[in-house]
């Protein structure tokens, strides 16, 4: 006789509703009713009033924004830098120290070039090289990358990391600013 209910027990724990007394449509559901709905408890005894029961609820909200920063497409090209695009090719541009940060929003796209650094082009019409750890190649973002956007909206030194669409993660280790040399 003990083997029955071990036989059934999964099949009763895949059908919950078998546990639950149906209800009526009006049985106190709608806001303002005087019933209350009737639940089955573990013994199969129904009753009527449910505030007895203790009620444990949490709610977790979390909110994730990934931004994407592609590679400079020709409207992007004629539209953000026009002047710079012949310049990348020449070897007359000069490093400038900047600060640690820019700002996410202000990249309007991005390139890697030849020195195994990431050039982001600006809204404003600057150029910056962003360096990758050492451990990272830049060939890896040719078709951009994504990051988690910070409450601070700053893409930083050694904080960010910039995650390929290939699956490469990594740091950036320095930020320079690319200005015409001026000999």
């Amino acid at each position: 006789m003990t083997i029955l209910p071990t036989l059934f027990a999964p099949v009763a724990l895949l059908m919950p509703g078998w546990l639950v007394a149906p209800v009526p449509a009006d049985a106190g559901l709608v806001p303002g009713a005087d019933r209350a709905p009737v639940a089955a408890s573990s013994a199969g005894a129904a009753r009527t009033d449910l505030s007895d029961d203790p009620v444990a609820a949490q709610v977790r909200i979390q909110q994730r924004v990934i931004v994407r920063i592609a590679p400079p497409g020709p409207a992007t090209r004629q539209s953000i830098a026009p002047d710079m695009m012949p310049r990348l090719a020449q070897p007359d541009l000069e490093e400038r120290k900047m600060g640690n940060c820019v700002a996410v929003s202000r990249i309007a796209a991005v390139q890697p070039d030849a020195k195994g650094r990431l050039l982001l082009f600006m809204r404003d019409r600057r150029l910056v090289a962003a360096s990758l750890e050492k451990s990272c190649s830049a060939r890896d973002f040719y078709s951009g990358f994504y990051l988690e956007r910070t409450n601070d909206g700053m893409l930083c030194v050694d904080r960010d990391r910039l995650h390929s669409r290939s699956g490469s993660k990594c740091e950036i280790s320095r930020m320079r600013q690319l200005v015409a040399d001026r000999d």
